[in-house]
């Protein structure tokens, strides 16, 4: 017995990232804010099957950007899982679905023993190629993976490999290819911190004021955030502080910023611990960067 799949089928994507990207001829198409965008250099699927194959019906199919069909990819956020999907521009529909086995990454390899995805058991690798209105109630398969990588958004990056699956546990066989290649991404955001070891205390307001420098590898707004704590005669005095600085990649760029007092008592005269934060999002992926550092700094009155 066979499944029968009226329209385009909704896709579960598990742990995804609810996005795909569209390798379309001349370009990339994102449905997901988060997702990079840029031109691909090759995108394609393609497969073939035994006579009795439910599936292929025994043809041949082929697909590629080249041929301005439409193939989405998109990738789980632990990298266990792909898809992809085709929209032939003679009005074909599949998907293809490759998962590692529960708790693993995919990675280069053959894959053997995998059932229908997503309905494969923990220990097995997941597969599953349907569409055009047909699909295996229960498969068996294997699939071999010679290269696979993964942008830092989590969208795949590059991916070759090729499958086999068996409907209904038949002998006949579906046997398949795909390969995406895409150009290298931007890096992900990388921000620098430095607390310099002096610093001030007001006597009109008792506020610590507290400096130091930033770096980043991108253009972009940094907030440098933290805490100033003290101890005086057995009083333990805390402040919060936060700053912006607008940061360019090359030179460090200077921050300053004043902790106020919680309490009643001031900052004064001597060593305090600063705790301190620098963050910003990564203007590529929208994706929140930052890095820590902790110094004791040197008061003196101000």
């Amino acid at each position: 017995m066979h499944t029968v799949l009226t329209g385009h089928r909704l896709r579960r994507t598990g742990a995804g990232l609810g996005l795909a990207l569209a390798l379309a001829a001349g370009g990339v198409l994102g449905t997901g804010g988060a997702a990079f965008a840029g031109t691909a250099t090759e995108a394609s699927l393609s497969f073939s099957g035994d006579a009795g194959d439910y599936i292929s019906g025994g043809g041949s199919y082929s697909y590629a950007t080249a041929s301005n069909d439409r193939l989405n990819v998109s990738g789980s956020t632990d990298h266990s899982h792909v898809n992809v999907s085709v929209d032939g521009a003679n009005g074909d529909w599949w998907y293809l679905d490759l998962a590692a086995p529960a708790g693993q990454e995919l990675q280069a390899g053959t894959y053997t023993g995998a059932t229908r995805y997503p309905f494969n058991e923990s220990a097995e690798p997941g597969l599953s190629l349907d569409g055009n209105g047909r699909g295996c109630n229960t498969l068996t398969g294997s699939f071999t993976i010679t290269d696979i990588a993964f942008a830092p958004d989590g969208s795949v990056q590059d991916l070759d490999a090729t499958y086999e699956q068996h409907c209904e546990g038949g002998s006949a066989a579906l046997r398949g290819e795909v390969h995406v290649a895409s150009p290298e991404p931007p890096p992900a955001l990388d921000l620098g911190l430095g607390v310099a070891v002096d610093g001030t205390a007001s006597a009109l307001n008792g506020k610590a004021s507290v400096h130091g420098t930033v770096t980043c590898t991108k253009p972009v707004d940094v907030t440098v955030s933290g805490k100033v704590t003290q101890v005086k005669k057995h009083v333990l005095i805390r402040g919060d502080f936060t700053g912006s600085v607008n940061c360019t990649p090359g030179a460090p760029v200077s921050w300053t910023a004043q902790a106020d007092p919680t309490g009643t008592t001031p900052f004064q005269r001597g060593d305090v611990q600063v705790d301190a934060t620098a963050s910003a999002t990564d203007p590529d992926y929208g994706s929140a960067s930052s890095v820590d550092q902790t110094a004791v700094v040197h008061l003196v009155k101000g």
